[in-house]
């Protein structure tokens, strides 16, 4: 009864340290500020948008993107690649064209390898003389489409360790009622 005892509390302490020590590993980037800022008015459309997080985003081809979305569906992202700065991605913009409400969507690799998406607007008061991004080059996907992170959700982790823990406590209970010859 004491073995038994003693692999319980074990596999316990065991259970808990894997789950305390997952909350970090789970843990995604977090958008704390923007330029221009969610909802903000601006007379003149931003050369570029910046997106600063609270942990550092990996850079590299493709991994991070964004949409620019006018009136009528138009795009006004540019091709250029992102530039990235520890918790900052610097994404160019093309000049603005009506007074309207954008929408920008992004998606960007979380210090985790985990994609984050996300959405802000932004109203242009005054209209500017840009065009739309040709129909062929805005394949990216709309803001607000896609789950906030490509992560497991916690709780999976959580119901598969309990489920671990029970059945190495069912079988460390067992293991030690066999008939012995």
């Amino acid at each position: 009864m004491r073995r038994a005892l003693s692999l319980l509390l074990a596999a316990l302490l065991a259970g808990g340290l894997a789950l305390a020590a997952s909350g970090t590993a789970l843990a995604h980037n977090v958008l704390v500020s923007s330029n221009p800022k969610d909802g903000e008015a601006l007379a003149t459309g931003p050369a570029e948008i910046t997106l600063t997080f609270d942990q550092p985003v990996q850079a590299g081809e493709k991994f991070n993107t964004i949409t620019v979305i006018g009136p009528d569906e138009t795009h006004w992202e540019a091709p250029d690649e992102p530039t990235v700065k520890n918790n900052s991605v610097i994404f160019k913009v093309r000049p603005l064209g009506p007074a309207a409400e954008y929408k920008v969507g992004y998606r960007i690799l979380s210090a985790d390898g985990h994609p984050v998406t996300g959405s802000l607007k932004f109203t242009l008061t005054t209209a500017g003389n840009g065009t739309p991004a040709p129909a062929s080059t805005a394949a990216a996907p709309s803001p607000g489409s896609g789950p906030d992170d490509g992560g497991v959700p916690i709780w999976v982790w959580i119901a598969g360790a309990v489920v671990l823990l029970g059945g190495g406590v069912y079988f460390a209970l067992r293991g030690g009622t066999g008939a012995r010859r």
